[in-house]
């Protein structure tokens, strides 16, 4: 028989438990959580006009991705255009990262890939704090992503701090590429905005992930 060991609410066996492991009612027991669902967090933040070519490419690629209908085909032809889009909007002085591992603390389960991470610092080769934004991916379901999210922005909450980064709000996204849902962590309560927001409506998007990285809402 295999040993386990309890460490912060989790059992450690033969297999360890990572990001993917965490559903929202794990998460916030194994933290002390406060959960937090709220109406139109972001509503005042205005919109930015899509630029023609990211229009472009989108027109292209979502029905070829909603066509294959898988992560990978969301991720790369819809999610990823749309974040690099952001990078440029801000004059390139964010990076992304993607699906890179972002193991913090692999005793307590914040350990794994993360599809996306949006840095407040222009250097791309390494990742360095301020980490403000975990961009999560899914095929379909948003809401069996919220865990893993917020596991995440846990880690990167985690990270900010062992660098020196008194960042006091980190936000998240999990996203099908056509449909997205925002969050965001202070302390210890995770607020989640019962809005999602349709590809339909990229300017609210574009305008939400610009805002959140330029830090005019915290």
């Amino acid at each position: 028989m295999v040993g386990t060991t309890s460490i912060s609410g989790l059992f450690i066996g033969a297999s360890k438990v990572s990001y993917s492991d965490f559903t929202l009612d794990r998460v916030r027991k194994t933290f002390a959580l406060t959960i937090s669902d709220k109406v139109d967090i972001f509503a005042s933040i205005p919109q930015i006009e899509c630029p023609r070519l990211l229009t472009e490419i989108l027109r292209e690629n979502i029905p070829l991705a909603l066509a294959s209908n898988t992560e990978k085909s969301r991720s790369e032809m819809i999610i990823a255009p749309i974040l690099i889009a952001v990078r440029k909007y801000l004059n390139n002085q964010i990076s992304l990262f993607s699906g890179i591992d972002f193991t913090v603390d692999p005793a307590q389960g914040l350990n794994g890939n993360c599809d996306f991470i949006l840095s407040r610092s222009p250097e791309l080769l390494i990742l360095n704090a301020p980490v403000v934004t975990i961009v999560e991916a899914k095929k379909e379901n948003i809401n069996a992503g919220l865990g893993q999210c917020v596991a995440e922005m846990l880690a990167a909450k985690l990270f900010n701090e062992r660098e020196g980064n008194n960042i006091p709000t980190i936000y998240g996204t999990v996203t099908t590429g056509t449909n997205w849902k925002f969050l965001k962590l202070i302390g210890q309560v995770v607020e989640i905005d019962l809005i999602e927001y349709y590809i339909n409506n990229i300017g609210k998007i574009l305008g939400i992930l610009s805002n959140i990285l330029t830090e005019e809402i915290l």
